[in-house]
């Protein structure tokens, strides 16, 4: 039987790649990033449970790690993919890590005596990690990264403080190239996951620092983030009193450069949110300004009523028309002018930290030119309502986010229907 590939490793790929793995089909599981996990491993807490993110997903990580039957390409890029049905040919690209994956154990010396930081990716860049780092406490492989266009070996020669002081002789290697593998397989699945909008300098994002997406909040807040699970204003590291959260950032918009769609879980996330800081410092003022609240899944309505009946979160209906910077007794404040569409007036109010609901976006990854798009931009499925795994190229699957907008469960049970339906090519019954 021919292997099977997954592209992409976030949680609809790896519940893909596990089931196949379980019915004894070797599977290749791609990652771009240095770790497995994807967008969920960057999340605090899950909705409506409010569960930890993490202990959901480290498992899956574990078992994919330690899967007889799944070879896991990390810091790996698909270059090209060519034949059909039952005989692919996929050209992976290798990046190097300048460490050795088979010798290094995990002790991150190299990592605490570096003498360098460089902007923190995984935390969206909303604090600073060493130059030789791992991607996330949790990460897998447990193998660190050398940052090249930030390590000062590279820039001039004069650091090796990584390789110094590694008690593996030969661990960390400068002299890693990029390097290319080639796989045969029979059939693959997209899981390539999603972008986010880039709010630009929609309402002062990128002008104010206390104007945050909902993913930098979620590092701000998570335990492993740049302030350790306290969440401080990015300007001045004061705690915030009053917060504003806006829905539908870049989603169901007409404008130039936005998207008409929903994203699907914002509303949730959101909601998610303002429990987290309700929480955490109850006292504090969250109000949250949403169009429509989307709650259709399981459990959904009865968070969005537990948040305003339990936790007395705003709820205010109408658009955010700007948000300007004025003066306050303890720093620079925000001001939101707003439509309060209940009361028929437009309004204003002062917020120390708002939060954009940023929606979500397809990535630019599909390698076959034939590969039909949606006008959204995402995979196109061969058929919306009763076929959504299968592609428009027969033996290519899709599922989760790179299909379309959908939260975390919705992601699993497609991944496992895509893996169905990879099995079933495999053994030449589809």
């Amino acid at each position: 039987m021919k292997d099977a590939v997954v592209i992409g490793a976030g949680i609809a790929g790896m519940q893909a790649a596990l089931d196949l793995a379980d019915q004894g089909i070797k599977v290749h599981l791609i990652e771009k990033y240095p770790s497995i996990g994807g967008r969920m491993s960057q999340l605090d807490k899950t909705f409506p449970t409010l569960d930890c993110s993490s202990c959901i997903l480290t498992p899956k990580m574990v078992d994919c790690s330690r899967h007889e039957n799944i070879s896991l390409y990390t810091y790996s890029e698909v270059d090209n993919i060519s034949g059909e049905k039952g005989n692919f040919t996929i050209t992976i690209k290798q990046k190097p890590r300048y460490v050795n994956s088979d010798t290094c154990t995990g002790c991150g010396i190299c990592v605490q005596k570096c003498p360098y930081k460089a902007p923190n990716n995984f935390d969206e860049n909303m604090g600073k990690r060493k130059v030789i780092y791992f991607e996330f406490p949790q990460a897998i492989p447990l193998v660190p990264v050398i940052d090249a266009p930030n390590c000062q070996y590279f820039k001039n020669g004069k650091c090796k403080a990584c390789q110094k002081n590694c008690p593996v002789e030969g661990c960390i290697d400068f002299e890693q190239k990029e390097t290319m593998i080639e796989i045969n397989a029979g059939t693959i699945i997209y899981a390539t996951g999603f972008d986010l909008y880039d709010p630009k300098n929609d309402y002062g994002y990128n002008e104010y620092e206390d104007v945050v997406t909902s993913l930098e909040f979620e590092r701000l807040m998570s335990s492993t983030g740049p302030n350790n699970g306290h969440l401080k204003r990015p300007s001045n590291g004061k705690d915030p009193k009053k917060i504003g959260i806006i829905l539908c950032v870049g989603s169901r918009s007409q404008l130039e450069n936005e998207n008409w769609y929903c994203s699907r879980f914002c509303c949730m996330a959101a909601i998610k949110q303002a429990i987290i800081i309700k929480d955490h410092y109850p006292e504090t003022d969250v109000s949250i300004y949403y169009m429509d609240i989307r709650a259709f899944g399981k459990g959904f309505q009865e968070f969005y009523n537990r948040a305003i009946e339990e936790y007395g979160i705003n709820f205010i209906k109408g658009r955010v028309g700007k948000v300007t910077n004025s003066a306050g007794t303890d720093g620079s404040l925000l001001t939101l002018r707003y439509e309060d569409i209940k009361n028929s007036r437009i309004m204003e109010e002062e917020r120390d930290l708002v939060i954009l609901a940023v929606g979500i976006e397809p990535r630019e990854e599909q390698l076959i030119s034939d590969l039909k798009i949606l006008d959204d931009g995402f995979i196109a499925p061969e058929d919306v309502y009763l076929d959504s795994v299968n592609t428009s190229i027969p033996g290519i699957l899709v599922c989760g986010t790179a299909e379309g907008p959908k939260d975390i469960p919705d992601s699993v049970v497609q991944a496992s229907a895509a893996a169905i339906r990879a099995a079933n090519i495999l053994r030449g019954k589809n």
